[in-house]
């Protein structure tokens, strides 16, 4: 089994040992590098090719946010996992627009990490059902027209089926959930959700929530 390849980026010392203690003990987890600071994220990134980056949003000279702003414009880009102490804020949000694939807060378990690393790195989001809702809330308080207008133009280009599914997603819901609910197979599923994904020029089901809340649709699945 191939392990998988992890950066680490935090400029707090004491929390890079801690996570490389804990994470480097897993047997198919190997730390490739670590970097203090945003700014030596791509460098880092060019030389040990990580499969994800576990990132910490604030840092003092180039932040967590920009940084994975950064990586995810490459054509190769590792998952990134935000590290943070809040469960929803301003920051978080937008390093999930960004196209980051989740986030743990730092006083986690450490097999829940361990686990979140794990699932990012096979290519599933590190949100759970309860944790997208809190995240919804608060983007509605940081949200606006131009952003729904936006969003309902962005998905405007979708099928009927694609939005049932987007939509289905933006709700919490797994492929097999959303294959009970709309009578297809979960192969079918996923094959939706790749399309949504490459039509709408998005990384991962995190930015398909986001972007269906944006535009108001879980609102409207919820009206009698």
């Amino acid at each position: 089994m191939t392990a998988i390849r992890l950066l680490l980026v935090d400029d707090d010392p004491l929390v890079r040992a801690g996570l490389s203690l804990m994470l480097g003990g897993a047997d198919d987890i190997e730390i490739v590098g670590e970097a203090a600071d945003g700014g030596e994220v791509e460098a880092l990134v060019d030389r040990t090719r990580p499969d994800v980056v576990l990132m910490d949003i604030r840092m003092p000279t180039v932040d967590g946010l920009t940084a994975t702003e950064s990586l995810r414009h490459r054509e190769d880009a590792p998952q990134v996992v935000v590290l943070t102490t809040f469960h929803a804020d301003e920051q978080v949000l937008r390093a999930l627009r960004a196209g980051a694939a989740g986030f743990v807060l730092k006083d986690t378990p450490p097999a829940e990490i361990v686990a979140a690393v794990r699932r990012v790195a096979a290519g599933d989001p590190v949100l759970s059902p309860a944790v997208t809702r809190q995240l919804m809330a608060h983007a509605a308080t940081s949200g606006g027209d131009t952003r729904n207008a936006r969003a309902r133009a962005r998905l405007a280009g979708l099928g009927d089926r694609e939005r049932e599914v987007a939509v289905a997603v933006g709700r919490g819901l797994a492929n097999a959930e959303i294959a009970a609910e709309l009578y297809m197979s979960v192969a079918t599923v996923k094959a939706h959700v790749s399309r949504v994904l490459a039509r709408l020029g998005l990384n991962n089901r995190v930015q398909i929530a986001l972007l269906v809340h944006d535009a108001g649709l879980l609102e409207e699945t919820d009206t009698p």
